[in-house]
């Protein structure tokens, strides 16, 4: 008898969006030189090590990379428009210290991501999937978590970052409960000075939203 075959429900929708004319020629000109794919297996890039899952149109990872040049860049995000738009302004900065996954970032960290490389592992806004029945697809789950502290280095961070109370709320409750992490700044929620202000901070806060950082430490 066949088992049957549970699949991993997605925390993102693939969104439709067209890619401008200049982020396509980005893609061709410059995945050579920043991007990744799946198929090249465990990589190794060093440290200090940052991992930002869901970099989005790209802007603050960009930021961060210019500001922390010291650091190695892995940024992961699903939407092509996203990806282009990096690729093109990183290329157009000079940026040297930025690699780029166009995938599902789950499969990323289970397969080209050794265990304990990780300095710093960033989530910023991620889908607060607002509606009850739709929260087993939020990402920041018990399982999640513990995928990300085999990931981090010892004393390594996991930054969290979300404009929706209620999920502000959740990723502390699933944080304080994660075997292996304590909070690296006692309930200090402001935005530590490494993080950029994001475009969707900007648009929580004109919607009236505050916004929460919550940083964990690996132990």
């Amino acid at each position: 008898m066949t088992e049957p075959v549970h699949r991993r429900i997605r925390s993102f929708v693939l969104r439709a969006g067209r890619m401008t004319d200049g982020q396509q020629r980005a893609m061709q000109a410059q995945w050579p030189k920043y991007g990744c794919d799946l198929d090249q297996g465990l990589q190794s890039f060093g440290h200090p090590l940052v991992l930002e899952l869901g970099f989005g149109m790209g802007a603050s990872l960009l930021q961060q990379c210019q500001q922390e040049p010291e650091k190695t860049f892995v940024g992961i995000e699903v939407h092509p428009p996203g990806v282009g738009r990096l690729l093109s302004q990183a290329a157009e900065a000079g940026v040297e210290n930025l690699k780029v996954y166009q995938e599902d970032g789950i499969e990323v960290l289970n397969r080209c991501i050794a265990d304990h490389s990780v300095d710093r592992f960033q989530l910023y806004f991620p889908d607060p999937w607002h509606k009850k029945r739709h929260h087993k697809r939020r990402i920041v789950q018990p399982e999640f978590a513990q995928l990300i502290h085999r990931k981090l280095v010892p004393g390594g961070l996991f930054h969290l970052a979300t404009d929706w109370e209620p999920y502000a709320e959740y990723m502390r409750e699933v944080m304080e409960a994660a075997p292996g992490f304590v909070d690296a700044r006692d309930g200090d929620s402001s935005k530590p000075d490494w993080r950029p202000v994001t475009k969707f901070q900007t648009r929580g806060e004109k919607l009236g939203h505050g916004v929460w950082d919550w940083v964990y430490r690996a132990v």
